[in-house]
């Protein structure tokens, strides 16, 4: 009798008719509830619940959880829509974050005000400054990860951040009115609705797992896919489209012979990826590096025509950059090995990663060609590699701010746009977050430019060029990647981000006080001078050629084989200026010298960056027919149409648009 009594209070204004044809019938009880939106207490009082968000993210990935923290830093009412909430943030592969390039969008996203990087300190069980050997406009950090703590730690983020809610379901159909997002319904019968919705749904997106000539619907491995919501948005004439990835075999770190690999250590020096949170507190651990065989090499190729992606049953693209094995013995057919890298999945597991096997050959396959290689002979393993299809949406649809063009208040980020990675997720996910909150209040799109950081280097490059392949970011995409080292991600943001709202006060004050002490270390070595008598000896002792006549101490740190800290062991007042009480003095002495080593090029970047801005400044969109300009090549007008840039230095980066092209609208603007 409670029970009747409190269904009939949660059906309250309904006819009895209605109520007893809820029995009859059995219609769903829940439904019913999602519509009256109330629960009750112990009591049996009604618990009112509103539905209605200023932003709806979809996914809770990278980008669904740095959209939706950053959109809540913004004020904006935010809810967090996931399939499981207990899977926050999962490395759906390897865990680790950052690497060439992806590590200097880490740490723009920390200069931000977002979470990854303080994140990642926090769970790193390895850290290594890659490239080191090379000039530090390519240096980026990476860090190997506890999986399991990790998730915990975002989940923790989460739950910290006000005016944001979490709601575990799963996204069933958008809702569209007079060309405007407008809401979401969800698989359970749940209408939201909201100013701004970002769709961040990963690989989940009518998900094809494969293993050999197995398939299996899937987002990733034993989670389910998501079947229809593709088709909710494709309906109003947004283009999707499918690519494909793939992740390895993980080994049970027991049934390894380690003593066949070869050990690598991770650093442990000052770096990090958060400019203001805590060094790393977690246990070390090791990778460790080895090769496969042409033992092992045989058998997969003897088993080719069981690959999915040589047999026809996998029709998408996959990454260039992060290929399979079987992909790697049938582009390199004369390398009788390659590279293998085995990392651990955490502290405590067995679990390990196995880097560069990515593979969806059949299972038994997969297993016997471990076994030809020494150190897995007597491998075990937990889950065999598999590929995935998914599907994305074509991201020229999208403005810079990551909106798209054709149903307002839509905003994507993440995999669903074609790019690969946590790190390029994160970052698209944090600018599509501000944009949603500033899409609710008023106020310009939040858009990086290409000098000004990699995430509008990415963004820019998806939105103009679009892919045909999953985007990867690397060093070699940006044309001023001497402007935008992983040392100066705060110089370049965090005042943006401060005035944003992005940006917390202790951020900015931190970012303040580093600002000055540089500019003071690097006031002090351009006016000190040192003559011969006083340096000679130390110049001799570091293997570096003696001075003639006197000079700045800035003309001496410029040396590559010089640095501020070795010569101040010969140079009293550098030394004291540098011992004097400073808050992270080795990261701050590293900005400082890369300033002084690389002043000239610096400031010729900066000439060239700003010479692009005139073209940045000059808005398109909207001017012209393309069609009807003869004056500009076929495929000029095709894709100038079909994007319609908002600059011309935009038009100037799309594929097939020359430079007589952009001279041609030029002339046709009057300048």
């Amino acid at each position: 009798m409670r029970l009747l009594a409190l269904i009939k209070r949660a059906l309250e204004g309904l006819p009895y008719t209605c109520f007893e044809q809820f029995f009859l019938t059995g219609i769903n009880f829940y439904g019913l509830l999602w519509k009256k939106c109330a629960w009750f207490d112990s009591k049996g009082n009604i618990i009112k619940m509103n539905f209605k968000y200023d932003v709806i993210v979809i996914g809770g990935g990278h980008a669904g959880c740095e959209a939706a923290t950053a959109s809540a830093k913004l004020g904006a009412k935010t809810c967090l829509i996931t399939m499981d909430m207990n899977k926050i943030a999962q490395m759906s592969c390897n865990p680790a974050i950052g690497g060439i390039a992806k590590g200097q969008i880490v740490r723009e996203i920390d200069a931000l005000g977002g979470q990854i990087g303080l994140i990642t300190d926090a769970t790193a069980i390895q850290f290594r400054m890659l490239n080191k050997g090379k000039g530090p406009a390519v240096w980026s950090p990476r860090a190997q990860c506890d999986r399991g703590k990790y998730i915990w730690e975002w989940r923790t983020a989460l739950d910290h951040t006000d005016n944001l809610d979490i709601w575990q379901d799963e996204a069933h159909e958008l809702i569209v009115e007079n060309g405007e997002a407008v809401g979401i319904k969800t698989l359970w019968g749940v209408v939201f609705h909201a100013k701004s919705i970002v769709i961040t749904a990963g690989t989940f997106l009518n998900g094809l797992m494969h293993i050999g000539n197995q398939q299996l619907p899937g987002g990733r491995c034993a989670e389910p896919a998501v079947l229809h919501f593709s088709e909710s948005i494709s309906r109003h004439g947004i283009t999707v489209s499918r690519l494909k990835t793939g992740t390895p075999v993980r080994i049970d770190s027991r049934s390894v012979h380690f003593e066949m690999m070869e050990k690598q250590e991770g650093e442990n020096d000052f770096h990090q990826f958060s400019y203001c949170g805590p060094h790393r507190k977690l246990q070390q651990l090791p990778c460790w590096t080895f090769y496969t065989t042409p033992e092992a090499h045989e058998i997969l190729r003897k088993s080719l025509n069981d690959s999915p992606l040589f047999n026809g049953q996998i029709q998408s693209t996959g990454p260039r950059y992060c290929p399979s094995i079987e992909t790697k013995l049938f582009t390199f057919p004369d390398k009788n090995q390659h590279p293998l890298f085995l990392e651990p999945e955490g502290e405590n597991t067995n679990e390990m990663y196995l880097n560069g096997f990515s593979s969806s050959m059949p299972m038994d396959v997969q297993l016997e060609a471990l076994h030809q290689i020494p150190a897995l002979r007597d491998a075990k393993i937990y889950r065999s590699g598999y590929a995935i299809e998914y599907d994305y949406f074509d991201p020229t649809q999208l403005k810079n701010s990551l909106e798209s063009k054709i149903l307002n208040g839509l905003f994507f980020a993440g995999q669903v746009n074609g790019t690969t990675g946590y790190e390029e997720a994160a970052g698209q996910g944090l600018v599509a977050g501000v944009n949603a909150a500033i899409n609710c209040f008023g106020g310009e799109p939040f858009v990086m430019k290409r000098d000004e950081s990699y995430i509008g280097v990415l963004i820019d490059d998806l939105t103009t060029k679009g892919v045909d392949e999953p985007y990867r970011m690397f060093t070699s995409r940006a044309e001023y990647r001497i402007l935008l080292r992983q040392d100066d991600a705060d110089a370049r943001l965090t005042e943006k981000a401060y005035e944003l709202g992005l940006a917390s006060r202790e951020r900015y004050d931190w970012w303040m006080e580093k600002k000055n002490t540089i500019a003071k270390v690097i006031d002090f070595c351009d006016k000190a001078s040192i003559k011969p008598n006083e340096i000679n000896d130390g110049l001799t002792q570091l293997g570096t050629t003696p001075l003639h006549m006197g000079c700045r101490i800035s003309d001496l740190i410029g040396r590559p084989q010089l640095s501020i800290l070795q010569l101040a062991e010969y140079i009293p007042s550098l030394k004291q200026m540098i011992n004097s009480p400073i808050n992270r003095k080795e990261e701050i002495i590293e900005a400082a010298e890369i300033k002084i080593k690389y002043k000239g090029y610096i400031e010729r970047e900066k000439v060239v960056a700003d010479k692009m801005h005139r073209l940045e400044d000059i808005k398109i969109k909207g001017r012209f027919k393309y069609s009807e300009l003869h004056e500009l090549s076929t495929e000029a007008r095709q894709k100038l149409e079909r994007i319609d840039p908002e600059t011309l230095a935009k038009a100037s980066r799309i594929p097939g648009v020359s430079p007589s092209d952009i001279n041609v609208l030029l002339i046709l603007m009057g300048r």
